[in-house]
């Protein structure tokens, strides 16, 4: 009888063991936020995309999330802890993020670090991740331009390559719907920024956006992480373009469309290279063919046959043909930037610091 005890009592010991060391190969992956996922843009953004990876392969990981990671000094500090706490792959979401991940990549090889935006790297464990967002935005341009807008507010972030490509996307969009549409309008001058110098700032979009409804212009586009630039438009009778996130969601009722991030099907590719023992550093740069962008549904009041061209449109950047930055293309001084059949490569639009025609004004120094 005290030899089945104590097998028994073996078996039990070996069966809590084997499954304590099941529980201890999960794949523990950090995740350090610019702001709070409850902002309704950028970090909502990223937060939904890691619900999607939970969704997906959720049984073989385990993910520490933290929130309002905003400095290079925030950043290190708390995936330190993420790797104290035993993580082996950390995301950081944000352009701020990157010197930090830099550091602790040299300093923790056997942690596998992903930063978002960026431009820095290693060729062991330092990669980066982004999404073509200009290629939503040349899709609500090109709505905007067949719907006759032909003198647009936006209200700008960063003078960066990445909002900079935005803004020129979306102005060749428009001008291709504008003349589609044999719309007269003033080529030289369909799409005024103002810069926000943040990535958002709710006073000033609000402001920027009241200021442009007043000044005569007949849609505000959106590029700040809230909606709340939106929501002014709205608020003056002015329709609106959204950002980041569908913002109709949010109560803005005046959006004729929103460009979306969509990080889910990134991040579980991600996690899963790492899963399978295949993960590499690169510099992936989704657009929609890999479902990295899509657009919202279409405002009631955007006609039929406007949405099947801006529909025909996305369906060709749905299967990799992206045309948008060939050429001929010159800059708002005149100068030719691109010749004819030329394009931009990837390294041209990463490093973009100039206005295409049709945008007003010069990039804050």
């Amino acid at each position: 009888m005290k030899r089945f005890v104590l097998l028994t009592l073996c078996l039990v010991l070996i069966f809590t063991a084997s499954v304590n060391l099941f529980a201890e190969e999960k794949l523990k992956v950090g995740v350090a936020y610019l702001w709070t996922i409850r902002d309704m843009g950028w970090t909502t953004a990223h937060y939904k995309g890691i619900q999607y990876m939970r969704a997906v392969v959720g049984s073989e990981i385990e993910i520490i999330e933290k929130e309002k990671v905003v400095t290079a000094t925030d950043a290190e500090a708390v995936m330190r802890d993420f790797i104290a706490q035993g993580c082996k792959l950390i995301f950081g979401t944000t352009y701020s993020h990157m010197d930090a991940m830099e550091i602790l990549s040299a300093e923790f090889p056997d942690v596998i670090f992903e930063h978002c935006s960026g431009y820095k790297k290693n060729d062991t464990n330092f990669g980066n991740y982004f999404m073509r967002m200009y290629q939503g935005e040349y899709l609500a341009g090109y709505m905007a331009g067949l719907m006759g807008f032909k003198n647009i507010g936006t209200v700008a972030t960063n003078p960066i390559p990445e909002p900079v490509r935005g803004i020129n996307a979306f102005t060749i969009g428009l001008l291709k719907g504008l003349n589609e549409a044999e719309m007269k309008h003033n080529a030289e001058k369909v799409n005024t920024p103002i810069w926000l110098n943040a990535w958002r700032d709710e006073t000033n979009e609000t402001l920027y956006a009241e200021m442009l409804s007043v000044k005569g212009h007949d849609l505000i586009r959106q590029m700040a992480d809230t909606p709340d630039s939106s929501r002014a438009a709205c608020a003056k009778g002015v329709p609106a373009i959204g950002y980041g996130e569908d913002v109709s969601q949010y109560g803005v009722k005046c959006a004729l469309l929103s460009s979306i991030w969509n990080w889910g099907p990134y991040y579980v590719d991600s996690v899963q290279r790492v899963l399978d023992g295949t993960w590499e550093p690169g510099d992936p740069w989704w657009g929609f063919d890999k479902g990295g962008m899509k657009i919202s549904n279409f405002h009631d009041s955007v006609p039929m046959d406007v949405r099947n061209k801006v529909l025909a449109e996305k369906a060709k950047l749905d299967v990799g043909e992206d045309d948008i930055f060939i050429g001929p293309i010159y800059d708002n001084t005149g100068e030719l930037r691109v010749p004819e059949g030329g394009k931009l490569t990837d390294m041209d639009l990463l490093t973009m610091n100039w206005l295409v025609q049709g945008v007003v004004g010069k990039l804050p120094k």
